[in-house]
C-alpha cells in the first residue's frame, strides 16, 4: 500500500536520484522533476518500476514558477501529497565575488532560494491542516558551504544555502502546529557530478584529507538522512538541519 506521493525536485541525478530510488523502495509514489536529461529521467523511472515501485518524471525547471505549479499539478493526479524534497539546485564556475555579475547572482538565487520557497509554498497548500491537509514533511537541501562560506569559489552559493538554513528554521516554526514538519540536510563533500558541473571535477579528491572521516560521502547516505526526516521516525523533529559531512 502506498504511503502517499512524495515530490523530489531535481531527481534525475546525484542525491535526488538516490532519494527517488530509496523513497520508492520504502513505499512512496514518487514524482520527480528534471530539467534537460530526459534519458536519465527515463532510466530512473525504469529502475524504480523494475524494483516494483512507482515514479513519474516531469520536465520542470524549479527556477520557473509556472513549471513548479505544473509539477505539483501532476503530483495531484497521483494521490495525496505527503512530502517534498527540495533538492534541485545549481552551483557555478568558481569565482571571486568581485567577478560575479548580477545575472549570475539572480540565477543562483532564483533556483537555489526562490525555487525552493515557491515549492514549499505549494506543498503547504496541500499538506497543512490550515488548508484542509493531513500534514506532511518538507526536507530542504542545504550545504556545508552555508557554514564554511566557500571563499574564493562559491561565496554566492554559500549565501544561497545560508538562506535555506534560515528559511528552514522560520518555516518549520511557522507551520509546526499545522501538521507539517520542515527540516533540512546539510551535505558536505559528496561523490556526485555536481562538482564537475561547477567546474572542479576533482574537488572531492582535492579536499578529502580535510574531512575528519577521510572520505567523501555518498548520495545514498544523504538519501537515508532525507528519508528519515520525511518519515514518522522523526516525528518530533522540525526546524532542524542535519549535517551529513563526515565531521567537516
Amino acid at each position: 500500500m502506498s504511503k502517499g506521493v512524495l515530490i523530489v525536485t531535481g531527481g534525475s541525478r546525484g542525491i535526488g536520484r538516490a532519494t527517488v530510488l530509496l523513497a520508492a523502495a520504502r513505499g512512496y509514489d514518487v514524482v520527480f522533476s528534471y530539467v534537460s536529461d530526459e534519458a536519465a529521467a527515463r532510466s530512473l523511472v525504469a529502475a524504480v518500476e523494475a524494483a516494483g515501485g512507482k515514479a513519474v518524471a516531469v520536465k520542470s525547471d524549479i527556477g520557473s514558477e509556472a513549471d513548479t505549479l505544473a509539477l505539483f499539478a501532476e503530483a495531484d493526479r497521483h494521490g495525496t501529497l505527503v512530502g517534498l524534497v527540495n533538492n534541485a539546485g545549481v552551483v557555478d564556475l568558481p569565482a571571486r565575488m568581485d567577478e560575479i555579475s548580477v545575472e549570475r547572482l539572480e540565477r543562483m538565487l532564483r533556483i537555489n532560494v526562490i525555487g525552493s520557497i515557491v515549492a514549499a509554498r505549494e506543498a503547504l497548500k496541500r499538506m497543512s491542516t490550515r488548508h484542509g491537509g493531513k500534514g506532511g514533511a518538507i526536507v530542504n537541501l542545504s550545504s556545508a558551504a552555508a557554514t564554511l562560506g566557500s571563499p574564493g569559489q562559491y561565496v554566492h552559493y554559500a549565501a544561497a544555502k545560508g538562506a535555506i538554513d534560515v528559511f528552514t528554521l522560520g518555516l518549520g516554526r511557522e507551520v509546526a502546529a499545522e501538521g507539517v514538519r520542515v527540516n533540512a540536510i546539510r551535505p558536505g563533500l559528496i561523490d556526485t557530478d555536481i562538482h564537475a558541473s561547477g567546474g572542479i571535477p576533482d574537488r572531492v579528491a582535492q579536499l578529502r584529507e580535510s574531512i575528519p572521516m577521510k572520505r567523501e560521502g555518498t548520495a545514498e547516505e544523504c538519501a537515508n538522512a532525507i528519508l528519515w526526516l520525511i518519515s514518522d521516525e522523526s516525528s518530533y523533529t522540525t526546524a532542524s538541519v542535519v549535517t551529513v559531512s563526515g565531521g567537516r
